[in-house]
């Protein structure tokens, strides 16, 4: 990602970003650009603030004992990795992290082809596991026989099990036409399968008429042509002849910062506010609308649930505010909080949270979700049974043509 990016946290830490695996990331990159200045008493010999230095030196009396005594050899990357680790873990953080260089994945790019093996992931932290929350049509996973609900317990025979999703997306994916081999925990059997990774095309952009009046379009992330592909789906679904707009960002992990300012600005009318940055320095940054409000005048319904994330949440919190759609579905993921990503000199990956986000009303939405105004549920089970039976879409129908 060039830009930036949003992801969430609950009891169950979905950090959906789609991974091919398609992205783990793609929940998690810098939602701004803005970084904190620390100004600090340096030691011009260690470049190390001198109260730091002084904090660090059982860490250093630490890495010497274990270099001149300890029994068995180590390498000295196998020390810096477990220190990083360690440093990222004491944050208490879900959406900071750490990969290492040898398997430093990160894709920086939105287009919408991903190599990988084609599922979503989200972390069940009750169980300290990574499990699958959907897998991609017409994917190696799918081939494979993997399925939603199946637990990483290895990968290329690694222990997966207390790995973080940027770790396991990091290993998992690979070059296209490169085998990883997975062993899976469904219910209380185990599963091994060897996949051939792939490069994964991932349509960004679904759209149908319903019922001849009512035009019903589907975006599956924030990515930097996200807003030249709805302003094309829009108009071919030619709005002038439509009773009603139903946008559906259920499943939705997030993406690029400037692509959901780019959105939002589909409604959100003038230079009005879509969102604020704040930073832990007490400085903040204000993203206002781009002045390319399409102007439609049909009711607008957007449908979410407790899969839509980061910048799915930015952009409906937006919306909300000014009153401009309703809202249909359940509560969403809850990530209100900033990453930026980082290439470290070492080859490895570093992710960290840096600032807050706020909705145009100043409210946060960090671990609370945005609260549909019409709350209906679809179960993670009713949907893998009966994905074509909708309740959410067939209630958002329901309100067009009742305006209730």
């Amino acid at each position: 990602m060039t830009d930036f990016a949003f992801a969430h946290s609950r009891a169950i830490r979905r950090l959906a970003g789609v991974l091919a695996l398609t992205v783990v990331f793609v929940t998690g990159f810098a939602l701004g650009a803005g970084t904190q200045s620390v100004t600090a008493q340096v030691n011009p010999n260690t470049r190390m603030p001198l109260d730091v230095e002084e904090s660090f030196a059982p860490f250093w009396e630490t890495y010497n004992l274990i270099q001149k005594t300890y029994l068995d050899p180590i390498e000295v990357q196998t020390l810096v990795d477990g220190a990083i680790n360690g440093l990222i873990e004491s944050l208490d953080d879900p959406f900071s992290g750490y990969v290492e260089p040898e398997f430093h994945a990160f894709d920086t790019d939105l287009s919408g082809s991903i190599t990988g093996i084609g599922v979503v992931i989200e972390e069940d932290q009750d169980r300290n596991v990574i499990l699958i929350a959907n897998v991609l049509p017409g994917t190696p996973a799918e081939a494979a026989g993997l399925v939603e609900g199946d637990v990483f317990i290895e990968v290329n025979g690694e222990d997966a099990v207390g790995f973080s999703t940027d770790q396991l997306a990091a290993r998992v994916r690979g070059q296209e036409g490169t085998t990883v081999t997975l062993k899976m925990l469904r219910g209380e059997k185990e599963l091994e399968f060897s996949i051939v990774r792939a490069l994964i095309d991932i349509p960004n952009i679904e759209t149908e008429v319903i019922e001849d009046v009512y035009a019903y379009v589907k975006l599956n992330q924030f990515t930097g042509e996200a807003r030249s592909q709805l302003n094309t789906a829009i108009s071919d679904l030619a709005m002038e002849n439509k009773q009603g707009l139903i946008l559906d960002l259920r499943g939705n992990p997030g993406g690029l910062l400037s692509a959901a300012v780019q959105v939002a600005s589909m409604f959100v009318p003038g230079d009005q506010v879509v969102l604020y940055e704040q930073f832990g320095d007490g400085t903040e940054q204000t993203f206002n609308a781009d002045g390319s409000d399409l102007g439609l005048t049909v009711p607008i319904v957007v449908l979410v649930d407790e899969r839509s994330a980061s910048a799915s949440e930015l952009v409906v919190g937006a919306w909300q505010d000014y009153d401009l759609v309703t809202v249909i579905g359940t509560t969403t993921f809850g990530k209100g909080v900033v990453q930026s990503q980082r290439d470290l000199v070492n080859g490895g990956g570093l992710r960290l949270t840096i600032a807050r986000w706020l909705s145009p009303n100043r409210n946060s939405i960090h671990k609370l979700g945005i609260t549909p105004d019409i709350e209906i549920m679809w179960e993670a089970e009713a949907r893998k049974a009966s994905p074509d039976a909708d309740p959410q879409l067939q209630r958002a129908i329901d309100f067009l043509k009742t305006g209730q």
